[in-house]
């Protein structure tokens, strides 16, 4: 109970270094339309921004004519929790914890002194199928560079995997160049939302 005459109960003291709220398997009960007021540190609570991470591709490379192609990502900006692994053949985030997540991913697709691009695709993958497509289609119209972005959320199991995927068709079937080098042109990140 609030002691008599005040509206404030101070628990601990300037001599207490730490103070304990039952032990493990207990449950603390917060009510409906109680507020917490924090002005210190606080750590361990809540989920959003504690994973994450950002990829991109550290150099020029071709990719296939009217093939999805997996984008290489070689070079991590950040990784939170080491789950994003950049091998050839894998280029993949693994989710560490079940949740709700953001991910966001760009191509950079252009002539490499071949033919131009006709139509254009960028997808998100979920353990090996897309989730989430964005595209564009010149209609004869050819351009020599097109850029591609792409976000969606999902919700996540723990140990699921996500990948981004791009899919060029050119006029003459020729490849086309993937913009690399640094982080602005080709790139996947995503983070946990809850």
């Amino acid at each position: 109970d609030t002691p008599s005459g005040s509206n404030t109960m101070q628990i601990g003291s300037t001599n207490t270094a730490t103070i304990n709220l039952g032990v493990s398997g207990d449950t603390i009960n917060v009510p409906a339309g109680v507020t917490i007021a924090n002005a210190g540190t606080a750590t361990g609570f809540g989920v959003a921004g504690t994973e994450g991470f950002l990829a991109y591709n550290g150099a020029n490379y071709d990719s296939s004519h009217n093939t999805s192609t997996l984008v290489q990502l070689s070079t991590e900006l950040y990784d939170t929790d080491n789950r994003f692994t950049n091998t050839a053949s894998n280029y993949k985030y693994t989710v560490a914890n079940a949740g709700q997540y953001f991910f966001f991913g760009n191509v950079q697709a252009s002539n490499n002194g071949g033919g131009t691009i006709n139509q254009a695709f960028l997808n998100i993958y979920k353990n090996g199928s897309s989730i989430a497509q964005v595209g564009i289609n010149y209609s004869g119209n050819y351009s020599d560079v097109t850029q591609l972005h792409i976000t969606v959320t999902d919700n996540a199991s723990a140990s699921d995997y996500y990948q981004l995927y791009n899919y060029v068709v050119t006029n003459d079937s020729s490849n086309m160049r993937v913009g690399g080098g640094n982080r602005g042109n080709t790139y996947f990140g995503g983070f946990r939302l809850t």
